[in-house]
């Protein structure tokens, strides 16, 4: 009896393992016969997976990465045109782009996004004095793409909000150059405004897509 169940055991793993190779999910077919034509079919299914995505550059980056890099962009005002008008260009180098001017990027897959500026409040030299984000203006001009990212606009102590919509689809490939600049358009006390995240400098930028 031991013996015969030995031998059950040992055939039925010798089929199991001639068999395995016809348990993988790829398929063949065999055909013979005096027909003509005979034949023969074999069938496979594909799979991509693809992730939601969302990036956002504003200035130095590293496209479709993270990159902790934050720009400056600073405006150094001569004496005598304190106050008349005179749009006052940014230093060297302010931005990535230099002179104030920044890379700005946002690539998506899942439909509209919603863009984003916000700063705590209007820039000041912390004793008191300010000057107000609607002095900095923003020049939008195509980069890279067709359609160029447009810029939401700055405001003190607020978030403005815009849309950006996909032209087919669900997907969103923008970019542009954004260049700032100080209006100069009234005469302020001295100080240094803003800084490093100090006296209300910062700027934040945001995307979100559902």
């Amino acid at each position: 009896m031991k013996t015969n169940l030995r031998s059950v055991v040992i055939k039925t793993a010798v089929a199991l393992a001639l068999a395995a190779p016809f348990a993988a999910s790829a398929e063949s077919n065999f055909t013979t016969g005096p027909g003509s034509p005979i034949t023969a079919t074999a069938r496979l299914d594909f799979q991509i997976i693809i992730p939601k995505v969302l990036f956002l550059q504003v200035g130095t980056g590293t496209n479709m990465a993270a990159n902790a890099t934050i720009n400056q962009i600073a405006f150094s005002v001569p004496a005598v045109n304190v106050g008349d008008a005179s749009v006052i260009a940014a230093t060297a180098g302010s931005g990535d782009l230099g002179n104030g001017s920044v890379t700005a990027k946002v690539v998506s897959n899942n439909g509209n996004v919603t863009f984003s500026s916000a700063t705590l409040g209007a820039l000041n030299n912390g004793i008191g004095d300010t000057i107000s984000y609607a002095q900095i203006a923003t020049a939008v001009a195509v980069l890279t793409t067709a359609t160029s990212l447009a810029h939401p606009a700055l405001a003190d102590g607020a978030t403005t909000n815009i849309t950006l919509i996909p032209a087919a689809g669900k997907t969103i490939s923008r970019d542009a150059k954004w260049t700032y600049t100080y209006l100069n358009s009234a005469v302020v006390a001295p100080g240094t405004y803003g800084g490093v995240n100090t006296q209300n400098s910062r700027v934040t930028y945001t995307a979100s897509m559902l």
